[in-house]
């Protein structure tokens, strides 16, 4: 979902990136025979394109905290842990750098063109989210769970599978493959789990399902 929300986040920041670079230095747009400072909607446009980039954070932002939240009510849950300590390194790493790179976005914004304050007010912001996130929740809040009902995994990406539906797990080193009823495959990270726990999270995760309905199979 991560991925998804990422691309969602490319795809209106290069258009509000090229349009800043074209306001800010007051380039050409032969089409319309005038240049980009003269354009008359140049606020709608950036504001816009702000909107959209809000709409997008704060909903990323709420599935993040709803995840955390979620993941922490340990008693609702059959079986959870933290994540592993290589995929939390990670996390942090990526986390940082997604803040980091949102805060230079929102800096290039508003050195472009102050008319550009909004959208970048919004990556800046987010940006400074983004941290806030990682401080509360990244020393032990990170977390996998495993219910009757779903598998879920909370910390810079929400990952929730159903149960619901299944016909085959196929585990593997990488991650493991739940395929569903009308031919869906969702997949899940085994870096989530500490290599000590993953026998009995796959012990649980037999345990959740119909036996009989489910094939398993581990894969090379």
């Amino acid at each position: 979902m991560n991925s998804f929300i990422n691309i969602l986040l490319l795809v209106v920041t290069i258009p509000t990136l090229f349009f800043s670079v074209f306001v800010g230095f007051d380039l050409p747009v032969e089409i319309l025979h005038t240049t980009a400072g003269q354009l008359p909607y140049k606020f709608i446009f950036f504001l816009s394109l702000g909107m959209l980039l809000l709409i997008i954070s704060v909903r990323r932002s709420i599935r993040r905290w709803m995840g955390i939240r979620m993941v922490n009510q340990t008693t609702r849950f059959k079986w959870t842990g933290q994540i592993s300590k290589k995929r939390k390194q990670r996390v942090i790493v990526y986390t940082i750098l997604e803040s980091l790179i949102m805060f230079m976005l929102g800096i290039g914004y508003i050195s472009l063109t102050k008319e550009a304050w909004f959208p970048a007010s919004v990556m800046m912001f987010f940006g400074f989210e983004s941290i806030i996130f990682l401080l509360v929740n990244s020393k032990n809040r990170f977390r996998v769970g495993l219910s009757s009902k779903a598998i879920l995994t909370a910390d810079r990406e929400v990952i929730l599978l159903y149960l619901e539906g299944l016909r085959k797990v196929s585990i593997s080193q990488q991650s493991v493959y739940f395929d569903y009823i009308e031919e869906l495959q969702l997949s899940f990270p085994t870096d989530c789990i500490e290599d000590s726990e993953k026998n009995d999270f796959f012990e649980q995760l037999k345990k959740s399902v119909n036996r009989d309905k489910v094939l398993f199979r581990v894969m090379d």
